[in-house]
């Protein structure tokens, strides 16, 4: 049972956040595809922080010289490792593992859907760690930062035009309805969620020591969210 004060054992349980098998499968695919573009060069170091069961990091693994993959829930992991153990550019590491790397290790960093979970002490000590882990020129992508006017409704509406166009509409209805009475909903109602206008996130990184900037499209389905490239000022 998942703890009502807890996002990180929510997100290690059997949660219902995809409404099918092929919801999954299509988000984790255009997800990956877009980090891909992200990807400086062949010989590129990327590390997905916070990167969920990444089902397709194969496709940013084709394009880079290695794909670190961390997630703070254990079974998460153990199942990503099982998955990719025969791809040797794919590596699983928990946060502590990260947390241990030697400074300058990535040439692009990546953490998608994760801010809006992170308290500002959590989001201040990531940036920092992220920033230690950038490599010269290297960049900083944080993904699926909620602005302060976008709720639920965005929500919705996004999700039904993505079902729309990867055809699982009828299970997109059946998903918002069992999710109106899930654990996310109930700890998403008591904990909150972060969110951040521009200027507010763009200070978030500029007191960090990072120089960045919007882009113009998010990389998750829903485009009223924001995606930020920062690199070290």
């Amino acid at each position: 049972m998942v703890a009502a004060s807890d996002w990180k054992t929510f997100w290690d349980s059997d949660h219902s956040i995809y409404v099918n098998a092929l919801h999954k499968d299509v988000h984790y695919r255009t997800v990956a595809e877009q980090i891909a573009e992200f990807v400086p060069g062949p010989k590129a170091r990327v590390l997905d922080y916070g990167c969920g069961e990444a089902l397709h990091a194969d496709i940013v693994a084709a394009v880079a010289g290695e794909v670190l993959l961390s997630d703070s829930a254990d079974t998460v992991r153990a199942v990503m490792a099982q998955r990719f153990a025969s791809n040797p550019r794919i590596k699983v590491l928990s946060p502590d593992d990260v947390t241990a790397l030697p400074d300058g290790r990535f040439d692009l960093i990546v953490s998608n859907s994760v801010v809006q979970y992170l308290t500002v002490p959590e989001l201040e000590r990531l940036l920092a760690l992220w920033r230690r882990l950038l490599a010269p020129g290297g960049s900083l992508i944080v993904a699926d930062v909620i602005p302060p006017d976008v709720g639920k409704l965005s929500d919705v509406a996004a999700l039904l035009r993505f079902a729309w166009e990867y055809n699982f509409l009828l299970a997109a209805f059946a998903g918002l309805a069992r999710t109106a009475v899930s654990p996310y909903r109930k700890l998403r109602s008591t904990l909150g969620i972060a969110q951040y206008t521009q200027a507010e996130f763009m200070q978030r990184l500029s007191a960090a020591g990072y120089v960045a900037e919007r882009l113009p499209r998010n990389l998750e389905h829903n485009p009223a969210r924001m995606t930020f490239r920062a690199r070290k000022a």
